[in-house]
């Protein structure tokens, strides 16, 4: 197993809560990681027809059959049982009795506000940082092989060709997880706007636009984004309100997950067309913004991302809250720096009236500088670091 940085985090909250749950997208190794961090603990998955017969029939039974704790993986197949844990952890008073993990963000969260409210403490596991790939030497050879492989586990813990399993993840998405979430009859038009979605990585969402070109309504796209993001495949970027007298763009900002599954749904076939594709840019962007968030995640942090941009066309890639400051990054997948690069950041320290020594430069070449519009990040070395996230 690649050791996981969240698995500090996993020890510490279960020292703290009743219930501890981890969710995040399919795949993305939750089973792996609570197995590892708690090899003695008996595991059960709901997805075993057996054993979400007993926990519908019997609930009481179920959890009265490991009355030192349990894992329970995809405990939203059995929503009711949500209320059994409650009445289990309030009768025994003891932390750490049950840790619960779970594919979908929406069923789980349902679950956990209506009957675990204060009794949970709560993770996200998404797929490997470049930080824990990096520790287990299984890096790719270079920034397009990385952003074209991706990061979901099983791809480096079987040495499977990228595309292939992405086809087949793709796959197995629509034909099960769609159809458990919304009920979704038409997974032709959903594989369409997945696609669509795809091609407007790193774009404002325009709900109007994204339904007139899969044929369907605005509700309808607005219904399914929320698919997506339920199921870890897509997170919207907001805006930063902060004014400084200029109209703001209010609408959020698309993003995936994971660069291997982008670079599958834009039809990049290798990591060689990576480099001259014409969305090498967001691919880019999104691998950045993804390992800012994995960097929050796997410490147990919110979310503290947003973009800047006002109405004139002004624009912060990424701006980065941190106590009582706000930290623009820039995102630039070239590898030679250029002065277009540092255009938002001028504008930026012009209208906020800071300095270039609290704003960084991420770029898809090697070599780090301290110039006077930022700190320059080759891309390995933000990565490693990523020094802006705590």
């Amino acid at each position: 197993m690649i050791p996981r940085l969240i698995s500090h985090k996993l020890q510490e909250l279960i020292e703290q809560y009743p219930v501890v749950a981890i969710t995040g997208p399919r795949q993305s190794g939750k089973t792996t990681l609570v197995k590892n961090v708690f090899p003695k603990r008996p595991y059960l998955t709901l997805e075993d027809p057996d054993v979400r017969e007993f926990a519908l029939d019997d609930p009481r039974g179920f959890l009265s059959a490991h009355p030192e704790g349990v894992i329970l993986d995809e405990v939203q197949r059995v929503p009711d049982l949500f209320s059994y844990i409650q009445g289990r952890v309030d009768e025994i008073g003891k932390e750490g009795l049950y840790i619960l993990t779970g594919s979908f963000n929406f069923s789980l969260m349902e679950g956990i506000s209506q009957s675990l409210a204060g009794r949970v403490g709560l993770l996200n596991l998404l797929p490997f940082s470049f930080a824990e790939l990096e520790q287990a030497d299984r890096l790719p050879a270079s920034l397009e092989d990385l952003l074209f492989t991706g990061s979901y586990p099983r791809i480096y813990d079987k040495k499977l060709p990228a595309n292939e399993w992405y086809a087949n993840y793709v796959t197995t998405y629509l034909e099960r997880d769609v159809r458990t979430i919304k009920n979704i009859t038409d997974l032709d038009a959903f594989q369409r706007f997945l696609k669509m979605c795809a091609a407007r990585c790193g774009q404002l969402v325009n709900l109007s636009s994204l339904g007139d070109d899969c044929g369907i309504t605005h509700n309808t796209a607005k219904s399914w984004l929320s698919v997506l993001q339920t199921s870890f495949i897509v997170f919207l970027l907001r805006p930063h309100y902060k004014n400084f007298n200029k109209r703001l763009v209010k609408s959020p900002k698309l993003y995936f997950y994971d660069t291997g599954l982008l670079s599958y749904l834009l039809g990049i076939g290798s990591a060689e067309q990576m480099s001259t594709h014409a969305f090498r840019g967001p691919v880019f962007e999104t691998w950045v913004i993804s390992e800012l968030l994995k960097g929050r995640m796997n410490r147990g942090l919110k979310e503290n991302l947003y973009f800047w941009r006002d109405s004139a066309g002004h624009e912060v890639d990424c701006i980065i809250e941190r106590e009582n400051r706000l930290v623009p990054l820039e995102i630039k997948s070239g590898k030679t720096i250029t002065r277009d690069f540092f255009k938002g950041l001028k504008y930026w320290a012009k209208i906020s009236k800071t300095t270039g020594q609290k704003a960084y430069l991420v770029y898809g070449g090697s070599m780090d500088q301290k110039r006077k519009e930022g700190t320059v990040l080759g891309w390995k070395s933000f990565a490693g670091t990523i020094p802006f996230t705590a």
